[in-house]
């Protein structure tokens, strides 16, 4: 990278004057890079709060949509010929053994959970390490 050569410099400019334009010209670089930021960020938090948004909404309507659906259900069974509350009973026990089901396979999934035991040798090690160069000096 080449850097570009100003008509006002002479080759006799002093390290203050050059330390100067440095200084400057790293200010300038700096504030540019934190208006670009900002502007990343902000377009980030309004398309993230926008997809949050959409998310909250799925998981307010899935619960009544399931309802109804449930409901419905049931309701298919009536017609079916059985009586309503067999029905009903029915899509009781089939939620109660998928609820059943889902909290099983959960607390198995759970219990094969093991602390990160390789990360906290390493931190254990640094920290060691760390701990040895400090009394060296």
């Amino acid at each position: 990278m080449t850097v570009p050569q100003h008509a006002s410099h002479d080759e006799d400019a002093s390290i203050g004057e050059l330390v100067k334009e440095v200084s400057t010209q790293f200010s300038t670089l700096l504030r540019g890079e934190i208006a670009l930021a900002k502007l990343e960020l902000t377009q980030t938090f309004k398309f993230g709060g926008l997809g949050l948004a959409l998310v909250v909404a799925a998981v307010v309507i899935v619960p009544f949509s399931l309802t109804f659906g449930l409901i419905a259900l049931a309701e298919g069974l009536v017609s079916a010929g059985l009586w309503r509350w067999v029905a009903y009973l029915i899509v009781f026990a089939f939620l109660m053994f998928s609820a059943s089901l889902l909290a099983f396979v959960g607390v198995r999934k759970f219990k094969k959970v093991r602390a990160p035991r390789r990360t906290i040798a390493t931190t254990r090690d640094t920290v060691t390490a760390l701990r040895g160069a400090g009394h060296r000096d």
